[in-house]
């Protein structure tokens, strides 16, 4: 009798399943976006090596290198970087400004002396009034050093570290300056970073006090090396850290994750997806290899500052990296070559990097803002009720449901659902799936998914669209 109803519950639990699949499908892939694919087909690895040679061409950017000599040190590479970014903006049609962001850094650590720090700030101004204060900021760092981070007068070409994301986010501005997006995007080199991320702590700093809406930071350190010193090459990876548990949780935000999950779905991790997600369709040659960890063993980058705040961060880097080119005194020894020189760089690596971060950059800023206010209603019953605040662009089209099983990595199933704020997926178990709302515009532009929280709800729901998967 045992083993009868055994079978028969297989059976069921296999119908069922197989219910599921047919009514589900896959989550819609980004539609083929004729401006995201002009983007990318315009970054010019050419323009990149042109970047790279000129940093490095200034013998050292060391932060506490001459910040007065128009030939050698920081201080000459702040400058010519700020040019670039003005002559950028000549072609932007009036959207782009470009700052210099000076502070005095105080003494510290890794700065023996007061020294004046600037970040180099490039801002394209959305276009669509209720997206325009919504920023996503992209960055690199253009300082560099040898095997001290204090040593200001030895030669630091950093060609790989991090010249190659200063090259990256300079293309970027000159391809996406002359193009329209509904909300603002900023493109940012900073220094200070070998001191301790002390540039970009600055700009997220000020960004934390003055209340912008920073929706997402993407940091590009490191991604100009294609062969490892595993002796693994790879042109076709990139690597994009994000961290599951936010660097700013609060005790009570933790005791709700565990008690529901979610330590791979913070913004960050919907970040990282999004960007996959929009590789693979804008960006087929390159892979993202999603990396769940803030970053590196016992290393940083200028994303943290960012996730500290509560500010949605990632950082690429590149998939197998050379220790003998990073944080090196340029020196031969027993015939090998050590320092970040130009020769060790993968300049059309580089251009497929900055393609990813563009493709990615562009859709979430053609996109409507991610969903705010996403609650999934905890009760017992067998249905998933998910409620959200509306979005306020003119353009939007509508929401889409996404879920998976709690082992994927990636969102597998979705459902579209019209222009509403509530949804009940009728025999689907909350306690079975993740589930997540993104917002979609006319165009099919989607953003990032929103994971929802819970909430109690003891009385009958208010009524809702529903519907089986």
């Amino acid at each position: 009798m045992r083993r009868t109803n055994c079978v028969a519950l297989s059976l069921i639990l296999g119908l069922t399943s197989l219910v599921l699949a047919q009514k589900s499908k896959p989550p819609q892939r980004p539609l083929r976006n004729p401006g995201i694919a002009s983007i990318v087909r315009q970054i010019d690895a050419r323009n990149i090596e042109r970047t790279i040679r000129q940093l490095v061409s200034f013998g050292t950017r060391n932060t506490l290198s001459e910040q007065n000599d128009p030939k050698r040190g920081i201080g000459a590479a702040r400058d010519w970087l700020y040019a670039e970014f003005q002559k950028v903006a000549e072609t932007s049609g009036g959207r782009m400004t470009v700052e210099k962001q000076a502070f005095e850094q105080p003494k510290a650590a890794r700065v023996p002396q007061p020294t004046m720090l600037t970040n180099i700030v490039a801002t394209l101004k959305g276009s669509q009034p209720q997206a325009t204060d919504r920023i996503y900021v992209v960055s690199g760092h253009y300082d560099s050093m040898c095997n001290s981070p204090t040593d200001a007068k030895c030669d630091a070409p950093g060609a790989n570290d991090d010249a190659s994301g200063t090259a990256a986010v300079l293309e970027m501005a000159r391809v996406m300056a002359k193009f329209e997006f509904d909300a603002t995007i900023v493109f940012m080199t900073v220094p200070g970073e070998e001191q301790g991320l002390l540039g970009a702590t600055h700009f997220a700093e000020e960004a934390k006090q003055k209340k912008w809406d920073v929706d997402a930071m993407l940091d590009n350190d490191i991604i100009g090396n294609s062969l490892g010193g595993n002796g693994i090459r790879d042109r076709n990876t990139v690597r994009v850290f994000s961290e599951g548990v936010p660097s700013n949780e609060t005790t009570a935000e933790a005791n709700t994750r565990r008690s529901v999950g979610g330590e791979n779905d913070s913004a960050s991790r919907q970040l990282a997806r999004f960007i996959k997600e929009n590789t693979e369709a804008f960006v087929p040659q390159m892979k993202v290899m999603m990396i769940y960890r803030r970053d590196r063993y016992g290393r940083g980058g200028d994303h943290i500052p960012f996730l500290e705040r509560g500010y949605p961060a990632v950082r690429f880097t590149e998939v197998n990296e050379e220790f003998r080119h990073q944080h090196q005194n340029v020196r031969t020894e027993n015939g090998v070559q050590y320092g970040d020189l130009p020769e060790f760089v993968d300049f059309a690596y580089i251009a497929n990097v900055a393609r990813v971060n563009a493709a990615s950059l562009a859709m979430l800023a053609y996109a409507p803002a991610r969903p705010k206010g996403v609650t999934i209603i905890s009760r017992l019953s067998d249905d998933t009720e998910l409620r959200w605040d509306a979005n306020t662009e003119p353009d939007l089209a509508g929401y889409e449901i996404v879920w998976r099983d709690t082992t994927s990595p990636v969102w597998t199933n979705s459902k579209p659902v019209g222009k509403v704020t509530s949804f009940t997926l009728k025999g689907m178990s909350k306690d079975n799936f993740f589930f997540g709302v993104r917002a979609i515009d006319n165009d099919g532009n989607r953003s990032p998914v929103t994971f929802p929280k819970p909430i109690t709800r003891n009385q009958p729901a208010a009524p809702a669209s529903s519907s089986n998967p």
